[in-house]
């Protein structure tokens, strides 16, 4: 009874095409729109967002991505991928508990904790990713946010990539 309750796993999605290859779809220019929700479901900002992904010849990938929200703030995030046995360490500037990025099929999946803005300081929110490339070109990512187990949030997103 308690396996009806267990999320996702990457197996489930190995046979699922197409075949995502973070190096293959994360490379160049893409661009993002998303939303933001809050505990209750709620849209709370959207956001859209220009990412330049590159690779070195050492396997090392780097995400520039440049976040322009509705009421005005820009963020920027620098992910760094480095090559692990299992998949990718991710880190970034505000990444305060690294991921590992793995992937299968068309899926890829990553858990980490990400330092946002809140009131006058910061919170550590643990960011659990899942992202589906639905066409060669189109990525769907949604993020559960939480805190202490408690689920807060969810940022959905598309990511295209652009000729």
């Amino acid at each position: 009874m308690l396996t009806g309750c267990a999320g996702p796993s990457l197996e489930d999605y190995d046979t699922r095409e197409p075949t995502l290859v973070p190096s293959e779809f994360f490379t160049g220019n893409l661009s993002a729109r998303g939303v933001v929700k809050d505990f209750s479901g709620e849209v709370i900002r959207t956001f859209d967002a220009d990412i330049k992904a590159s690779w070195t010849e050492d396997g090392t990938g780097t995400l520039d991505e440049v976040f322009r929200f509705d009421d005005g703030e820009v963020q920027t995030r620098v992910w760094t991928l480095t090559p692990v046995e299992d998949g990718y360490r991710a880190t970034a500037g505000d990444v305060v508990e690294p991921g590992l990025m793995r992937w299968q099929g068309n899926a890829i999946h990553m858990n980490y904790v990400l330092q946002v803005a809140y009131g006058d300081g910061t919170l550590d929110v643990r960011m659990d990713d899942w992202m589906y490339l639905v066409t060669p070109d189109t990525l769907i990512n949604q993020t559960t946010m939480s805190k202490w187990g408690i689920d807060v949030g969810e940022v959905v997103l598309v990511i295209q990539k652009r000729p």
